[in-house]
């Protein structure tokens, strides 16, 4: 587990997720991490078992389920120790990392409960296979909800995702023109800080 401290040693703290390819250390994690901590939201990364093990293919999803509501309690724990007293907390991760977000929260296994979710790049599907949906759980979830989507992401398009976020209450889609998957787009001079600052507004 690590942190990335904000100025304000109560600011509101996400604790984000890796995608299933890379784990905590991966470059864009850091970089999101780092720059919603320059934004004032404090950010908790970690390793699911699978990637702390070296391991290549994810453990199944009720092993990082679990894993996700351990670290959760953990970060809690360790803010209680610390003497930190956060004004709100959040939950979500990259791909992967945020669709097991939102399974714990569907089936209430963080405790305490976030206060919102944030998805950078939802798999709602894997790619070139719309019919095998991942959102069956969604309408369960009780709390805000911010999907930040590529509109050249193969796990949703942008009809998909707008079709989805209409649908769930307390939902909504933050569309980048010309993202990937990564939320990155092709272009000379593109940084990730529109989509850094949209998501700190919605966190905090």
């Amino acid at each position: 587990m690590r942190a990335y401290d904000a100025a304000d040693r109560d600011a509101p703290t996400l604790v984000l997720a890796h995608g299933a390819g890379a784990g905590h250390d991966h470059p864009w994690m850091k970089k999101v991490a780092q720059g919603l901590a320059d934004r004032g939201i404090r950010v908790v990364t970690f390793d699911f078992p699978y990637k702390a093990q070296k391991k290549s293919a994810p453990d199944k999803p009720a092993v990082l389920e679990a894993a996700f509501a351990a670290i959760w309690r953990e970060a809690h724990e360790a803010a209680a120790r610390e003497g930190r007293h956060p004004r709100a907390w959040f939950a979500g991760g990259k791909s992967m990392g945020g669709r097991i977000s939102s399974q714990v929260a569907a089936k209430s296994g963080f405790d305490p409960a976030p206060a919102r979710l944030i998805f950078f790049g939802y798999p709602l599907h894997p790619p070139g296979k719309p019919e095998q949906r991942r959102d069956a759980h969604l309408p369960a979830i009780r709390v805000p909800m911010l999907f930040m989507h590529g509109s050249k992401d193969p796990f949703g398009t942008p009809e998909e995702m707008q079709s989805l976020t209409a649908g769930l209450k307390g939902a909504r889609l933050h569309l980048v023109e010309g993202g990937d998957h990564s939320l990155e787009v092709r272009k000379k001079g593109y940084t990730l800080d529109p989509v850094l600052d949209a998501a700190a507004g919605f966190l905090g």
